[in-house]
């Protein structure tokens, strides 16, 4: 059974930065693809970026620039550098792994930017 579980999540002054980790079991991560959601109180989850087989990244708009994902297949093990937080950042940031036949998910990681 594939297990992703995320930490690095916590309280951060606006314009500060934060690391979250993705660390799986079960399963290589280097055969997939993954990525980050995240989900703000009353909003939809939504994506944030996603790295590909090969180390492809895509980035949605408000993470350009500011947030970078990255993997360690070594370690199968994700990133996701956050940098220049804003209060609208605040969300439970979700890992997620593309496996054959189903996406394999977190349980999330809290992340509060302060004004």
């Amino acid at each position: 059974q594939v297990r992703v579980v995320e930490s690095g999540g916590g309280l951060v002054p606006a314009g500060g930065s934060l690391r979250l980790s993705c660390s799986t079991s079960g399963t290589s991560l280097s055969a997939h693809s993954m990525g980050w959601y995240r989900q703000a109180p009353g909003k939809q989850r939504e994506p944030v970026a996603s790295i590909r087989l090969g180390n492809n990244t895509l980035y949605q708009g408000f993470a350009e620039g500011r947030f970078t994902i990255s993997r360690d297949n070594a370690r199968n093990k994700a990133y996701l550098q956050m940098n220049r937080l804003e209060p609208e950042d605040t969300a439970v940031y979700y890992c997620y792994v593309s496996l054959p036949a189903e996406t394999a998910w977190g349980q999330g990681t809290q992340v509060t930017v302060s004004t």
